[in-house]
């Protein structure tokens, strides 16, 4: 049962997040239309899409923002409460430390469960429209995909291959279709100059068709000029968009991750790194809000702006160490596991060290 202090501060905890949530989310809109209204209005984007568009970047940033944000809500309104001695009367009056890191537990639950929604179901929606009117308006001319050298695995017996793709024409260049039978031994194989997808007839059209077979030893060699045929994937398997991960909600992800894994996707590492993520950010809720307190606790000479400046700097540290193992797991074959893991152990440490250094 909550009690009145409880009340109190879960009051401050939850309507100055809300508060800063919605002085940041506007102005980064008005930043972003700022820089883009040029680009806007020289594509003739519609209004109807631009507005959807401004409605979706608003969740996306909002998702991206909202443990940074927490962290500083909690610094500026506790930093208030320390310097009006609010604090120092509530753990005199015989209250401990612990039972007054209390609500902001229960308040990190409750932005925690947000974020866990928001990350895993809501945003997952919005990045859809969000990153089509980016490349429609914004990237115009950039492709969203990988484009050269392409190799899919199907299943365990069927491989694919393109040198390379133009996903606005549908149609791959220099095909390769190569399916294994008993003992890993090569059945057949088709190659062709170009694969295209007709979406009207619903079919796949190879040009320079040759389909090779081995029967009995014997080396058998079908050729076309043209082939009219249907094949068991769909032409934007050859190459997921680049964003795939962040328009799907947690159980789409998982299975997109198993099926590229399937594929011998060599980006898979990408997939599962914005997979961890997901899981992190509402872990990340609590140990910013226990670094907040423990920092935003104690009055100092400086007052909140010295909490503040101390609150942004290790929100920046945090970015960076983020941004870092990131990179090092998208780039390389480092574990996407340990990448998210790291930044969270070393600041739950740092956290604990604070919180104990604040308590006396």
């Amino acid at each position: 049962m909550l009690t009145i202090l409880d009340r109190y501060i879960l009051k401050r905890y939850l309507m100055t997040f809300l508060g800063i949530m919605l002085l940041f989310i506007p102005i980064g809109i008005m930043i972003s239309l700022a820089e883009k209204i040029g680009r806007i209005i020289d594509n003739e984007a519609p209004l109807d899409e631009v507005i959807i568009f401004y409605g979706n970047f608003s969740l996306v940033l909002g998702n991206l923002l909202m443990p940074i944000l927490l962290f500083l809500s909690i610094i500026f309104f506790t930093s208030k409460l320390a310097s009006n001695t609010e604090i120092t009367a509530i753990l005199s009056s015989g209250v401990s430390y612990w039972r007054f890191l209390r609500p902001y537990l229960i308040g990190a639950s409750i932005v925690a469960v947000l974020i866990f929604l928001m990350g895993m179901f809501i945003v997952p929606r919005a990045s859809i429209g969000f990153n089509e009117f980016e490349f429609k308006y914004f990237k115009k001319g950039r492709q969203d995909r990988q484009t050269t050298n392409i190799f899919t695995q199907l299943n365990e017996n069927d491989f694919i291959y393109v040198s390379s793709f133009e996903p606005k024409r549908q149609i791959g260049y220099n095909f390769t279709y190569e399916h294994f039978g008993e003992n890993d031994e090569l059945d057949y194989k088709i190659s062709a100059a170009n694969i295209r997808w007709v979406e009207k007839d619903s079919l796949y059209r190879l040009t320079s068709y040759k389909k090779r077979k081995i029967r009995n030893g014997v080396e058998l060699v079908e050729t076309k000029r043209r082939l009219d045929t249907l094949f068991s994937f769909k032409i934007n398997d050859l190459t997921p968009v680049s964003y795939a991960a962040d328009t799907k909600n947690l159980f789409e992800l998982n299975d997109f991750i198993k099926d590229q894994k399937r594929k011998g996707a060599s980006n898979v590492n990408v997939y599962i790194l914005a997979k961890y993520k997901r899981w992190a950010l509402p872990i990340a809720a609590f140990i910013l809000t226990l670094i907040a307190v423990a920092v935003s606790s104690v009055k100092r000479r400086g007052g909140m702006g010295f909490n503040l400046l101390m609150g942004i700097a290790l929100g920046l540290v945090y970015v960076f160490f983020d941004r870092i193992f990131g990179t090092m797991a998208e780039q390389s074959g480092f574990s996407p596991l340990l990448a998210v893991a790291i930044p969270n152990v070393i600041f739950g440490a740092l956290a604990i060290y604070l919180l104990q250094k604040a308590k006396r």
